[in-house]
């Protein structure tokens, strides 16, 4: 077969890139070798067209224990000799195209990078976007992507913690399905994903290996077409039964001390990991495939090489302990196999039955070594000409603001996710129990410390829309927001980046400006970036999605007793906003969704007055004056009181204030404030600790009734019922007449 640069375009590469591969080579690659490259080259495991900004990115400092990008995933300290391993990933592509088993191996996929250092993953969130829930696809998609999560974590044993849902109709094509998983270690008993040691065996352990998910990286960095369903030949295929024995198993070997080196076999499978250990051991690897444990027969070099079935590892152990780590896996009931030995020449020399298949060096492979890097062209977005046209005083002030809070609160993005987050298991496995408490982010009980850790993935896309630079600093905002609300001092953040495609130079714009406002705002919270990943290419004929930086971010809980819940405690305790009172709904769910305005400005934002904010609500809940906070999102004050007083069915008597429109107090999302409420008793505590950054008494707490400037706007239980069953309501109507809620 002769190997040209259409054989290169075929497999998504470029002309230039097929060029440099012979170039460094010093000859034509062979076919198993340009699919080598196809896989190491693809966008989702070089990085080739971010890792430029990415590297701008604040990567050392706070409590971090290894530079980012130097593991499978971060890891900080958390003090009495315990660390925190976090990471978010996509699995975006596969999840469009079968959303069960995309979303499914998702999960399966993140935990393994967690465990895979040697840490027990104890939670794990999602974070995900659809179209219009009204659409049927939309609502296959949704079904099919939260049974694969429920089933995979549910039958794993962790718990999902916390999570969040957006519809957008720029998501109907390209969901997103980011998946975080958070463990715990031993500070040095880790174990690093390196090669080393002449001689020392290769040994590939887990799941036999299927057809399954080949070229999946190289899919992954390619636009969603009508034709994608047939372009990739099998979605992943999870067995979350077989990952939990390949946890244990792997742990179990981890303790004996026979490990070298380990790192599962993700995107681009045995290929990534052998050049990925190898290149960062700066050794190479012999790797006989024929002795890979295969599920079909007649598989050959390539696709041994590129397949993505899940559950599997690839361990360098010390030599002559070959015998005590199979007996290991043998007990788990799992395939083990020695395919290989690490060598000192920098070479991945692949043998079938005794013949070469193919010879690279692993550095040429990989990221930061002959992977090409890439500086693409970008430009301002055309569509910031209507943003920056967009006028408040254009919009009238509507005259029955109840009928528009009944609106707002059925709106999916806004409404309960119950029906979602019921088919989670909060509780399954719970070694590391979660406090289950409304808190605004998930705290999560580190039982071998006796703290907590606060949990939390945000991000608001139609802000970044809006502005980049601005709406990605939001995103990190309110994640440490969410995590300071909570009673937590916030560490470090994981990312994923989900953008368009690339080579538009528009959709570059916002991923380089995106990066930029993230990280302008982790400096500021001393939050370095541990890692990430980066997903483009979630783009269709129809456009992009909107830009769309996910933040995962993990804090501290040192004294669970000082937690922070959400909710109101009794009546008449005085209702305070801190921050301040904006006239303004710009980017807001009632700008969008009901008063029908595609295209505003973000909210109002100041960093630094954001920083103070944060100072305040730490040292206030230190101090024990306010009974509960909770901050100000998506769908506005309004929302905000009305998800305080759900838990214990209180309601609220508030004043507007009177400097702003009333649309934008209540429904306005400006950010940097905080809603708490503070028993009487604290209120002179409260107000003098307080003083130095804005706040205002609106109002208080009731035993259920809810007025607003005198009016009788029902009680709790009449919103709660709503907000509870908005969801159910779209999903029973129209998916039980597909029948897919039977599959459920």
């Amino acid at each position: 077969m002769e190997i040209t640069a259409k054989t290169a375009q075929q497999l998504r590469l470029t002309e230039e890139e097929f060029e440099l591969i012979k170039k460094k080579l010093g000859r034509t690659p062979n076919f198993n070798e340009l699919c080598a490259f196809s896989g190491m080259w693809s966008e989702h495991c070089s990085y080739k067209n971010s890792i430029k900004w990415l590297k701008t990115l604040p990567r050392e400092g706070g409590r971090m224990l290894v530079k980012a990008g130097e593991e499978n995933a971060g890891l900080m300290d958390i003090g009495d000799g315990f660390g925190v391993v976090f990471k978010i990933e996509s699995h975006n592509h596969p999840s469009a195209i079968e959303p069960f088993q995309g979303a499914a191996t998702g999960v399966g996929g993140i935990h393994r990078d967690i465990f895979t250092m040697g840490a027990r993953p104890i939670a794990a969130l999602n974070s995900l976007r659809f179209g219009n829930l009204k659409d049927g696809k939309t609502q296959h998609l949704l079904a099919g992507v939260v049974h694969g999560i429920s089933h995979y974590g549910n039958c794993f044993g962790v718990p999902t913690v916390g999570g969040e849902i957006y519809f957008e109709n720029c998501y109907h094509t390209n969901p997103l399905v980011n998946a975080m998983s958070v463990g715990v270690v031993k500070v040095g008993e880790t174990v690093s994903a390196t090669a080393a040691g002449t001689g020392n065996p290769v040994m590939y352990v887990g799941s036999a290996t299927g057809k399954d998910g080949i070229g999946g990286a190289s899919f992954a960095s390619a636009d969603i077409t009508e034709e994608s369903a047939e372009e990739l030949p099998a979605v992943q295929v999870g067995d979350p039964f077989q990952e939990k024995k390949l946890l244990e198993a792997c742990l179990e070997i981890i303790a004996t001390g026979a490990v070298v080196g380990m790192q599962d076999m993700g995107a681009a499978g045995i290929i990534c990991s052998t050049a990925e250990m190898s290149a960062k051991g700066e050794v190479g690897m012999r790797i006989d495939l024929d002795k890979v444990p295969m599920r079909q027969q007649n598989m050959k070099a390539w696709e041994l090489l590129l397949s993505e079935s899940q559950e599997r590892m690839l361990l360098v152990v010390e030599k002559g302990r070959e015998q005590e780590v199979e007996r290991i896996f043998e007990k788990w009931d799992l395939p083990s196999a020695v395919i290989g030995h690490v060598t000192d020449d920098g070479i991945l020399s692949f043998y079938m039955n005794g013949e070469l298949e193919a010879q690279i060096p692993a550095q040429e492979l990989v990221l930061g070594g002959g992977a090409p890097q890439y500086d693409r062209e970008y430009k301002t977005p055309a569509y910031f000409e209507e943003i920056n046209k967009f006028d408040s005083n254009s919009i009238a002030e509507p005259k029955d603001l109840k009928k528009v809070a009944e609106q707002l609160i059925k709106l999916p993005t806004i409404a309960s996710k119950r029906w979602v987050y019921d088919q989670y298991d909060s509780m399954v496995g719970t070694v590391n129990a979660s406090t289950n408490a409304p808190t605004d982010a998930a705290i999560v009980v580190v039982k071998e410390t006796g703290k907590g850790l606060a949990v939390t993935v945000d991000c608001n896309s139609r802000y970044v829309h809006a502005d980049p630079y601005k709406g990605a600093m939001i995103a990190v905002a309110e994640a440490a927001r969410n995590i300071v609300c909570s009673g937590g001092k916030p560490l470090g953040v994981t990312n994923c980046l989900n953008f368009g495609n690339p080579f538009d130079p528009q959709v570059y714009y916002q991923f380089v400006h995106a990066v930029k406002g993230m990280g302008e705002a982790c400096r500021k919270f001393d939050t370095p970036v541990t890692g990430g990943n980066v997903s483009f290419y979630n783009q269709s004929p129809d456009g992009p999605v909107y830009p769309t930086p996910t933040i995962g971010m993990v804090g501290s809980v040192e004294d669970l007793n000082k937690k922070m819940t959400l909710n109101f405690k009794q009546d008449g305790d005085i209702i305070y906003i801190i921050g301040e009172i904006a006239n303004d709904i710009n980017s807001s769910e009632y700008l969008h969704k009901i008063v029908g305005v595609e295209m505003s400005p973000a909210p109002s934002f100041d960093l630094d007055k954001e920083f103070e904010l944060q100072q305040k609500i730490a040292e206030l809940i230190s101090q024990g004056v306010i009974s509960s906070a909770h901050d100000i999102s998506e769908g506005g004050l309004f929302i905000t009181l009305c998800e305080k007083g759900f838990t214990e069915n209180k309601g609220f008597e508030i004043s507007s204030d009177t400097s702003v429109r009333k649309d934008a107090f209540l429904f306005g999302e400006a950010q940097s404030r905080v809603v708490v409420s503070v028993a009487a008793e604290n209120k002179e505590a409260f107000e003098g600790l307080v003083a130095g950054v804005p706040f205002k008494a609106i109002g208080k707490v009731t035993s259920g009734a809810i007025q607003i400037d005198g009016e009788n706007w029902n009680e709790i239980g009449y919103w709660k019922n709503i907000y509870l069953t908005a969801i159910e309501k779209h999903l029973s109507k129209d998916l039980e007449s597909e029948g897919a809620l039977a599959m459920l």
